[in-house]
């Protein structure tokens, strides 16, 4: 068995485990990253990256055909193996070379295998010829292993061997039908991309089409997937599922419909990756979600151990666990200097913007761009708030940007305080204009500072003077 000793440990190479662990080393500490998969993570082979690239050329062809001239030009369909093609060049083909050789140039070390934490800044790892390396933090430990697509306990569903997010994000081929259990960001976005690859989509939504947005958001995009051919299921509950000897999916729902697909996919939610981490060593729950405080260290875990990304379950979204592991990588670097911690609200060393600030892009069509708290979120949080709607395809610049254009923008505004806390914005191509609201809502910038920002004419953030306008001076 052979002994290593860092100031850093990091499990996890993902995203975040790698800012982790390279802020860790711009700090002057030495760090190691150990990782079971491909480094890189999810987010660079089977989500954010890959389907992304699954969707934007659909969207680039349906903005070409809402513009007379450009629709002219356009004479065939959506060239499906292209877009798959594109979408493997995206995962980097499912190799990891080129994050490896990042890995280096930063000077962080890479121990693959399974890592798992033995005693008090202790992390065994057990490689593919199971040789254990021990490796040993002189400061931290921080778990950064992600979150997996949850299964939910359907009958006959693990047997049926259903697609979870990662089947969709790298499926070699485009099933003619497929049906979809869920209704969140993944089923939407898959949905969406799957139709225009060619497949007959059927979405079971349960609890309804992206019901964590604003309802309008939800609405829009459902008329729109209907428009496209999807069958959108309201309500419809998943109740059993067989695949019979020809390779078809049978799904059965509560109210005793039936659904035949080639594939179905499973978007339900996720679980946390910490069932084997070794978190059982020291006193904590294997498979649970890790509480942390507001420095992101795990709570009863001792203050050598640290969480940061989905496996804290704050927020989980790659720009907020990469925003959390800056600030983990700068508080341990001052602990371990002995600096001051600045962990106010704000402060340099925690992740504030997780509760109130996060801002989301869901790429369906139409796009769903996001920042803050919805109108019942503000509600719920005690706030006393005015919401102001506005009709997106009202705005010169929309109208110039597509023929029919479709969106709608909702402001809610803290009325105590006169500060934005959540904008939703819905239409074609709105992802480019949420980091506007972003920088509002954390900077709590004045709605009357505000009228001075005066949007460029003829542009869709014209969006921002008709909200103000709405709302009144």
């Amino acid at each position: 068995m052979t002994a290593i000793e860092y100031d850093v440990v990091v499990i996890g190479a993902g995203p975040v485990g790698e800012n982790v662990a390279d802020r860790v080393v711009r700090g002057g500490l030495t760090a190691a990253i150990v990782e079971r998969e491909l480094v890189g993570g999810e987010c660079s082979y089977w989500a954010c990256m890959p389907t992304k690239a699954l969707l934007r050329s659909a969207s680039a062809l349906r903005a070409a055909r809402q513009l007379p001239g450009a629709r002219e030009a356009v004479t065939g369909d959506l060239d499906a193996a292209a877009v798959l093609g594109r979408r493997d060049s995206f995962a980097s083909h499912w190799q990891d070379d080129g994050q490896v050789s990042w890995l280096e140039s930063a000077g962080i070390a890479l121990h693959r295998g399974q890592g798992r934490i033995s005693s008090a800044r202790v992390v065994e790892v057990t490689d593919v010829d199971g040789v254990t390396t021990t490796l040993t933090a002189r400061h931290a430990v921080v778990v950064a292993t992600g979150s997996s697509a949850l299964l939910p306990d359907i009958p006959g569903l693990r047997e049926a061997a259903p697609w979870s997010s990662r089947e969709a994000a790298s499926a070699s081929s485009v099933p003619r039908r497929l049906a979809v259990i869920g209704g969140g960001v993944v089923a939407a976005e898959m949905a969406t991309a799957y139709a225009a690859l060619g497949s007959a989509v059927t979405v079971l939504a349960r609890d309804g089409l992206l019901p964590s947005a604003e309802p309008f958001a939800g609405e829009l995009v459902t008329e729109s997937l209907r428009e496209a051919g999807v069958s959108v299921r309201l309500g419809a509950d998943a109740v059993a599922v067989d695949r019979d000897d020809s390779g078809a999916v049978h799904i059965r729902t509560a109210s005793d419909e039936r659904i035949e697909a080639d594939e179905v996919l499973v978007a339900v939610g996720r679980t946390p990756n910490t069932q084997d981490i070794g978190l059982d060593r020291i006193g904590l729950a294997p498979g649970a979600w890790l509480a942390v405080d507001d420095t992101l260290r795990v709570v009863g875990g001792g203050e050598w151990l640290y969480a940061a990304g989905d496996v804290n379950r704050r927020v989980l979204l790659t720009h907020q666990g990469k925003y959390q592991a800056r600030a983990v990588g700068d508080v341990i670097v001052a602990r371990a200097k002995g600096e001051t911690v600045e962990d106010g609200r704000w402060g340099r060393h925690v992740a504030t913007a997780d509760e109130r600030a996060v801002p989301q892009v869901v790429f369906t069509d139409p796009e769903i761009a996001s920042v803050g708290l919805t109108e019942a979120a503000a509600e719920a949080a005690g706030l006393r708030v005015r919401v102001v709607d506005y009709d997106l395809g009202a705005v010169a610049g929309a109208s110039l940007h597509a023929d029919g254009y479709r969106g709608h923008a909702r402001m809610v505004v803290d009325e105590d305080r006169r500060v934005i806390v959540g904008l939703t914005l819905v239409g074609p191509d709105v992802a480019e204009l949420i980091h506007a609201a972003t920088i509002a809502i954390v900077g709590e910038v004045p709605l009357d500072r505000l009228w001075h920002a005066v949007p460029a004419y003829p542009t869709v953030s014209e969006v921002w003077l008709r909200l103000l306008e709405t709302y009144g001076r």
